[in-house]
């Protein structure tokens, strides 16, 4: 079973597209819940916000021992800041759950008005992926053993690394849940299947 972080964020998208890949997936706000899900897709949202709300909850240090002990999760959006070990542009004191060797730079295409869309290559899919990206991250450096899936291809943020992984641990800078293509979601759900 995969868990949603349900304290802040698309939920609901999420539940649905995990559904449409044939997974069943549940809303997690609190320790019982954590420890019932095999894994767990942590949605965009306010990544200050959501690292504020998992300690109120008494779900931060839960999180990061799951991550910790090999638990498969999809961070989007707010959720790769929250899954990356590094970060830049972020608030004064911002935690993160860690686990991905990476440094993210926190709203880095800028602005809710900068807000776009893109067509990204995945060498995992024969047809490019329609990506929506709204206050998004990137990735600016990558450890040794992270993958990167994806990057953006044209414009003035062509190069920059959008979607990578890393053994169990699954990131986007966009919204999958968003774009009724659920390949992303069946990506994560093959990656847990294969535990």
């Amino acid at each position: 079973m995969i868990g949603v972080f349900a304290l802040q964020g698309n939920v609901r998208e999420h539940l649905q597209m995990l559904a449409q890949v044939g997974e069943q997936a549940v809303p997690v706000r609190r320790p019982s819940e954590l420890d019932a899900v095999d894994a767990l897709v942590l949605p965009g949202g306010e990544s200050t916000t959501m690292y504020k709300l998992a300690r109120s909850f008494e779900l931060f240090e839960p999180l990061q021992k799951r991550i910790a002990d090999g638990m498969p999760v999809f961070g989007t959006c707010a959720g790769m800041i929250m899954l990356a070990d590094r970060i830049t542009g972020g608030i004064e004191g911002q935690e993160t759950l860690g686990g991905l060797d990476v440094t993210v730079q926190r709203n880095a295409f800028g602005r809710q008005v900068d807000s776009f869309e893109a067509d990204l290559e995945f060498a995992a899919f024969d047809a490019p992926y329609h990506a929506v990206f709204i206050r998004a991250p990137w990735v600016e450096r990558v450890g040794p053993d992270v993958e990167v899936l994806s990057t953006v291809r044209s414009g003035p943020a062509m190069g920059r690394i959008v979607a990578v992984r890393h053994d169990r641990l699954l990131a986007t800078s966009f919204h999958p849940e968003m774009t009724g293509d659920a390949r992303l979601h069946g990506y994560f759900a093959d990656l847990v299947r294969d535990l």
